[in-house]
C-alpha cells in the first residue's frame, strides 16, 4: 500500500509539470525553476513510507506553479511552414492562448490545439491593430489567468519585432517567459531568391537595417555613412520608403550601379523578385508592397546563376493570395 501511495504522488507530480518539461527541453523556463527542477529533485529526494510518501518537493509549490500563467514568445520564421523550428511547433501544441501577427501563415498557427483560443492581429491601420502596450497587456493579462501563451511573431522575435519589448513587459510584470529563436527574413528571403548576403570575392560584411524606425525619435539612429560602406546591406520594413533609402545610400557614396533586389511575400508561393541597380530600382520595384526585404550588394548579381526557388506567375501569385485569405479567420480578434 505505502509503495501504491508513492506510485500515485510520482503520476499526480509528473502531470503537473509535463507542459513545462516537454516545451522546455528538461530546462525549463528562466523565471521558473519548479518548471525543470521537479523531476530530478523528486528523484533524489524520495523516501517512501507513511509520513512521506510523495516527492520532496511539497504539493503545495507545485499548486501555486501550476495556477501561474507562463508566455512563451516564438519566432514562426518568414511565412514558409517547414521553416517553424520544433522547438516553436511544440509551444503551439500546448498553449492554450495564441497570440499570433496578421502576416503569420496560417498553416503555422494550425499547429496548435482545436481548443486553444486564437488571437490574430490586424494589420497597420486596420481596426482589429492593437497598440504594442495593449498586447503586453493581453499576454500579462492571459498568462495572470494560468494559461500558456504563445505570442507568435514573424521571422525572429529579436529582429525588428518588438519582442525586446514584450519580454520586457512580461518581466516587469513577473510573468514567467521563455524566447524561442525563429529563422529571421534577413537571411531566409535571400536565400530563397538564390542571393547569398556573403561571398568570399563579392562581400565580407553584412548589415541588417530597419527600413522603417520609430517615427517619436528625434533623429534617425542609423550611421547611414557606415551602412553605405558595407559589402552587403539588407533593408527590413523598407519597401515603402524605398526611394529614401536609394537617395541616402547614394549620397554617402555608395555606387548608383550597385545591384539592388525587392523581394515580396519570401518564402510563400507567391513570392516575387526584382532585381536593378540604386539608379533604377525605384522605377522596376513599383507597385511592390510589404512585406519585402531589399538587399543591396553585388551578391545580388548572383541570384542568376543561383535561383532554385521557382516563382510564380501573376496569375497564380493572385491564387494563392486568395487561398491564404480565406484560410484566416473571418475578422481579427481584440483584446
Amino acid at each position: 500500500m505505502v509503495e501504491f501511495a508513492f506510485l500515485t504522488k510520482v503520476v499526480a507530480g509528473l502531470k503537473r509539470v509535463k507542459r513545462a518539461w516537454w516545451i522546455g527541453d528538461g530546462r525549463g523556463l528562466s523565471r521558473e525553476r519548479g518548471a525543470d527542477a521537479l523531476p530530478q529533485d523528486a528523484l533524489r529526494s524520495r523516501k517512501p513510507g507513511p509520513e512521506n510518501g510523495s516527492f520532496g518537493v511539497e504539493d503545495a509549490g507545485d499548486e501555486a506553479a501550476d495556477r501561474r500563467g507562463r508566455v512563451y514568445i516564438v519566432g514562426a520564421g518568414p511565412g514558409d511552414p517547414g521553416l517553424l523550428t520544433l522547438k516553436g511547433k511544440r509551444c503551439l501544441e500546448e498553449a492554450d492562448v495564441i497570440v499570433y501577427d496578421y502576416l503569420v501563415n496560417e498553416d503555422i498557427v494550425a499547429h496548435g490545439r482545436p481548443d486553444a483560443e486564437r488571437v490574430r492581429l490586424g494589420k497597420p491601420g486596420s481596426t482589429g491593430r492593437l497598440s504594442q502596450e495593449a498586447i503586453n497587456r493581453l499576454l500579462v493579462r492571459h498568462a495572470g489567468e494560468g494559461k500558456v501563451v504563445v505570442r507568435l511573431k514573424g521571422g525572429d522575435p529579436f529582429i525588428f519585432s518588438r519582442g525586446g519589448e514584450e519580454a520586457e513587459a512580461l518581466a516587469g510584470a513577473d510573468v514567467a517567459f521563455e524566447i524561442v529563436p525563429g529563422v529571421t527574413s534577413a537571411i531566409a528571403v535571400p536565400s530563397y531568391a538564390g542571393i547569398p548576403l556573403t561571398h568570399r570575392h563579392m562581400a565580407s560584411s553584412v548589415a541588417f537595417v530597419t527600413g522603417h524606425e520609430d517615427s517619436t525619435k528625434e533623429s534617425s539612429g542609423i550611421d547611414w555613412k557606415a551602412v553605405a560602406g558595407m559589402g552587403t546591406v539588407v533593408f527590413l520594413m523598407g519597401v515603402s520608403r524605398l526611394s529614401q533609402i536609394v537617395a541616402r545610400l547614394v549620397e554617402e557614396g555608395r555606387a548608383p550601379e550597385t545591384p539592388v533586389a525587392v523581394i515580396e511575400w519570401g518564402t510563400w508561393p507567391r513570392q516575387r523578385t526584382v532585381t536593378g541597380t540604386l539608379q533604377d530600382i525605384r522605377e522596376r520595384a513599383q507597385g511592390m508592397r510589404r512585406p519585402a526585404v531589399i538587399v543591396v550588394g553585388e551578391v545580388v548579381r548572383l541570384r542568376n546563376h543561383l535561383e532554385w526557388f521557382k516563382e510564380l506567375p501573376a496569375s497564380r501569385r493572385a491564387t494563392e493570395a486568395r487561398r491564404q485569405q480565406e484560410a484566416a479567420p473571418t475578422k481579427a480578434l481584440k483584446a
